[in-house]
């Protein structure tokens, strides 16, 4: 029996996977709440959310349940991203009943899923740029953090001078490796200097 906690901000959305859990002879519903923080005490083997990535928090040393998370997120950085928070199955906001009941028992065995379109621009991200690739269009804002990680700011400066959370600055600096194809922030940095984007 899969011990399984739900949580969504809508109430729409916790109705709806509270009755597609409840169609799963297999699956013990714990409890659906609105938000993250209520479901520590419960101890389930999994959650199945439909939050913004930012709303997660890195794993913990304690009892850390397999999160299946959906989304509507398309970029490959936040599908890595999502992964290091400790989410073992993405898949899209509109993902079948089927596919999500699948994902719920998949993660409970501890295997990851990732919704197949997910996975191929997942892939393609990580794949070897050739040489004369042009890195992706970086953003205005992701050009803002760039700059001042340029400036040698931590995250937690960039956030507060951005007035942005510390999670949505990590995405950013995510997005921006990825698209850069850089493996830190200095390579980054040097990347989007000799390209032109940003000026030391």
């Amino acid at each position: 029996m899969i011990r399984l906690a739900i949580a969504a901000e809508s109430a729409v959305v916790r109705a709806g996977l509270e009755a597609l859990a409840g169609s799963h002879p297999g699956i013990d519903l714990a409890g659906a709440y609105p938000d993250l923080s209520s479901l520590e005490a419960l101890r389930p083997d999994v959650v199945l959310a439909a939050f913004p990535l930012e709303d997660l928090s890195p794993p913990g040393d304690g009892h850390t349940p397999a999160t299946v998370l959906l989304t509507s997120e398309r970029q490959p950085a936040w599908t890595q991203e999502a992964f290091r928070l400790g989410v073992r199955a993405l898949l899209s906001r509109d993902a079948s009943a089927a596919e999500i009941l699948a994902a719920v028992e998949a993660a409970a065995s501890g295997l990851a899923v990732v919704d197949p379109r997910e996975l191929e621009t997942w892939l393609a991200s990580t794949a070897p740029a050739p040489v004369s690739a042009e890195p992706h269009t970086v953003t205005a804002r992701e050009l803002e953090v760039l700059r001042m990680m340029a400036e040698g700011a931590a995250n937690k400066a960039i956030a507060w001078k951005l007035g942005i959370s510390e999670h949505t600055v990590k995405f950013h600096v995510a997005s921006i490796l990825g698209k850069l194809h850089a493996a830190s922030r200095t390579e980054a940095v040097t990347i989007g200097v000799r390209k032109g984007l940003i000026l030391l």
